[in-house]
């Protein structure tokens, strides 16, 4: 049986680590408003990009000029997963969740006999899938988010990958994120960047009283393309990069909520066990006294 001062030592310990995990849980919470408004504000602008590129795209997937951002290389034998997870850990299964569905994925992609490679965008994604995909991993990249999270981090991610495509290192790349739902729930999402993935047609279309919406081009299709899909790409990172940093905020701070409940309780249970001990000492040292005292 552990000692009175053991005791003491461990409640007082298990209340610091409470004080540190509310502490985090309200710094979570204060960080999490500013990002899912981030989130959510990122979102009618990448999906209106999506829809009008798609609209454009798919009368010229077909044709001989169109840039190898929208028809691809051709093939399909060597794969690029980028995986965005976060610099930071104690935020619960969020980076557990995406890693297991990178890891499914690069499965999957395997089996059917591609190449796979993994562009890591966060230090956690690195740190789990390189024990066992370690020779997959072409790059990693971390600290997108300091000291702000803004465009210009996913531009260079964009041009990156761009880069890795003109010089014929992968044929289709697909990003692996995080959707940011509430604090309680985030979706695993598969987003496939190269080659543009033209939305099905139930969702490319923009309707204005049921009428799909007809777009008029200056200049030429081609050339907005060509100029428009590396932008594209960009910003469909940075929506992707945002909802991250939502989803990250939300699970740890559902994560420190749940670790100040538990501390709480953990310390109900010793303090009820140091008061049922010192009872037993005190009771144990009044009969040794008593018994002592009739001996005489």
């Amino acid at each position: 049986m552990p000692s009175l001062k053991e005791l003491r030592t461990r409640i007082t310990s298990v209340k610091s680590t409470q004080k540190i995990t509310s502490a985090m849980k309200m710094v979570a919470a204060a960080k999490l408003r500013r990002a899912q408004e981030q989130a959510e504000a990122s979102r009618p602008y990448a999906e209106r990009m999506e829809r009008m590129l798609g609209s454009l795209a798919a009368s010229l997937k077909d044709h001989g000029d169109a840039p190898p951002l929208l028809v691809g290389s051709g093939s399909d034998k060597t794969h690029l997963v980028v995986v965005a997870s976060s610099d930071r850990g104690l935020c619960g299964g969020f980076n557990v969740n995406i890693v297991r569905n990178a890891r499914q994925f690069i499965i999957q992609l395997t089996a059917d006999g591609k190449k796979v490679k993994v562009l890591c965008v966060g230090r956690k994604g690195n740190d789990q899938l390189k024990r066992e995909y370690g020779s997959h991993i072409v790059d990693t990249i971390t600290d997108v988010d300091k000291p702000k999270l803004e465009f210009i981090q996913a531009d260079t991610i964009g041009h990156h990958i761009i880069a890795m495509f003109a010089e014929g290192e992968f044929d289709v790349c697909t990003l692996i994120f995080a959707k940011f739902k509430s604090a309680i729930t985030q979706e695993v999402t598969r987003m496939q960047l190269v080659p543009f993935a033209i939305p099905e047609t139930g969702k490319e279309v923009e309707k204005e009283g049921g009428i799909p919406a007809i777009y008029e081009f200056e200049p030429e299709e081609e050339e907005i393309l060509a100029e428009l899909l590396p932008r594209n790409l960009s910003v469909q990172i940075y929506r992707a990069m945002l909802e991250n940093a939502a989803s990250e905020q939300g699970a740890r701070m559902t994560a420190m909520d749940n670790a100040t409940r538990n501390a709480s309780d953990m310390i109900d249970d010793l303090t009820v066990f140091y008061n049922r001990t010192r009872q037993a000492v005190i009771t144990k040292e009044l009969i040794e006294i008593i018994s002592g005292a009739e001996a005489l």
